[in-house]
């Protein structure tokens, strides 16, 4: 979750020579429900989408926000340095899990939207609460259920594998005897 304190005005008092700040605290989390909410309003994908225009990035901080119930006068109050610690949270990888990508096949690229984000945790039986979590969070937690399942399967082919070749060389021992060949 990224906190801003967002200032909402700024006066200076003569009487003690400082300035009064008013701020609004803001809590946003780039979570799969605002990915969701602002796919449902666009209807388009949020993530392949690099053309947006400031509306649509106002309106996805928006849904970012977790207390929704800051007045819009706080995302019309966002400074730029704003903007870049919304942008710096958006892309952190916010995981220290890597993975090794050399070996990796270029296939087609899939457009990723919230229902099929939505059908992964689903299908991997992850719990839905993951949905708040930070997208790049969850993209990992994917990942490493996609990597396991990889190596889970190629184990389990090479031991089908290895298995038939026993059984054959078994059968083959079995058939030399009964016929009393070497060959």
């Amino acid at each position: 979750m990224l906190q801003l304190n967002v200032i909402m005005s700024e006066s200076f008092n003569e009487e003690t020579n400082s300035f009064i700040t008013e701020t609004w605290p803001l809590k946003l989390e780039h979570s799969l429900v605002s990915l969701s909410k602002w796919e449902s309003k666009y209807e388009k994908p949020f993530l392949e989408s690099n053309n947006k225009s400031e509306e649509e990035i106002l309106d996805y901080i928006t849904m970012m926000d977790l207390e929704e119930e800051s007045p819009p006068e706080v995302f019309s109050n966002l400074s730029n340095e704003d903007y870049n610690r919304i942008n710096t949270y958006i892309n952190a990888k916010m995981t220290a899990t890597w993975f090794n990508r050399k070996n990796k096949p270029k296939g087609g690229r899939q457009v990723i939207t919230s229902e099929l984000i939505y059908y992964w945790i689903t299908s991997y039986e992850i719990p839905w609460t993951v949905e708040m979590w930070h997208l790049n969070r969850l993209f990992t937690l994917i990942e490493v259920f996609n990597e396991e399942h990889g190596s889970r399967d190629n184990k389990t082919k090479r031991r089908s594998g290895t298995s038939l070749a026993e059984e054959r060389r078994a059968l083959n021992e079995s058939r030399r005897r009964q016929l009393g060949t070497n060959g």
